[in-house]
């Protein structure tokens, strides 16, 4: 019915017929910007910080945070005993009743013919449709079987959501995690030539980078992208361990079509129990 009744007023003025009542708008004339909540959260599988698979309680603490788009990492679908061979993402979009789409980094044959397949990536959640999705591949080191050496690999999310009114590119990713960031740097890279392929538009990179903001291997992104945390958040803001967090490795970064309006870490019991890390919250506007 909102919808209806703006449609209805906004054809009403462009036809001189909406009087006094409908005059005040932006100022110049065009549609307003679109609020938009977004997160990012490393589930841990659905594994909390008591070592249990809780489902419900990954649920809940996405739903506390009122995000509007999630990114996740650590998803597993169909893929062992850890999560009960379910798929985390799949229950996850039809508990919060959000659109979801997954991205597997690993894609194996189950156990028994006729099974799912068994698969581990990230994904996004989204209130809004999704109009479309790819599957990127960055430079990955494996850590399923034999030590292979760096190679291209699925598992960077993209979607594009329709957000009243206008499309937003959103990210989701999940970068190298060893000490040695020679990895993270050859990620950084090649999500940058990503998000470069679409310029212009509303781009919200969200992740599980394993490195805090300072890091030499982040710094070309910050060339780029803007931090949302570092811009509207207060103090340190660290997503890392989850029960008594001490490093910021969790982000929203967006690009220049995009302002950040706040940004936060949830500090409740579920935030410090749900998983090994803690969600980064952000709102951001984007033009219509």
């Amino acid at each position: 019915m909102k919808r209806t009744a703006t449609v209805l007023a906004t054809t009403l003025f462009a036809v001189g017929l909406a009087g006094p009542a409908a005059s005040a708008g932006p100022p110049s004339g065009g549609p307003p910007p679109v609020e938009i909540t977004v997160a990012s959260y490393n589930i841990h599988a659905g594994i909390g910080a008591d070592g249990e698979f809780d489902i419900d309680r990954t649920a809940n603490a996405i739903a506390e945070t009122g995000a509007d788009v999630v990114a996740l990492q650590e998803v597993d679908r169909h893929w062992g005993d850890r999560s009960e061979y379910r798929s985390v993402i799949g229950e996850l979009a039809h508990e919060l009743g959000m659109h979801a789409r997954f991205a597997p980094i690993y894609s194996f044959d189950p156990p028994q013919a006729g099974d799912p397949r068994r698969e581990y990536g990230t994904a996004v959640l989204s209130r809004f449709p999704i109009a479309d999705f790819t599957n990127h591949e960055l430079t990955r080191l494996s850590t399923q079987g034999p030590e292979a050496g760096p190679q291209p690999m699925p598992g960077f999310a993209e979607v594009v959501v329709r957000a009243r009114g206008t499309l937003v590119h959103v990210y989701s990713t999940h970068l190298d995690y060893r000490g040695d960031p020679s990895t993270r740097e050859t990620q950084v890279a090649e999500t940058l030539d990503i998000l470069a392929a679409d310029s212009g538009a509303p781009r919200v990179l969200l992740g599980d980078f394993n490195a805090e903001p300072a890091a030499p291997e982040l710094d070309p992104l910050w060339t780029e992208l803007t931090d949302a945390y570092g811009e509207a958040g207060t103090g340190e803001g660290p997503t890392y361990p989850a029960e008594v967090p001490a490093k910021r490795i969790d982000y929203a970064a967006v690009s220049e079509e995009v302002d950040v309006l706040d940004a936060y870490v949830p500090d409740t019991d579920l935030a410090a129990t749900a998983s090994d890390h803690r969600a980064v919250v952000a709102d951001v506007e984007v033009p219509r």
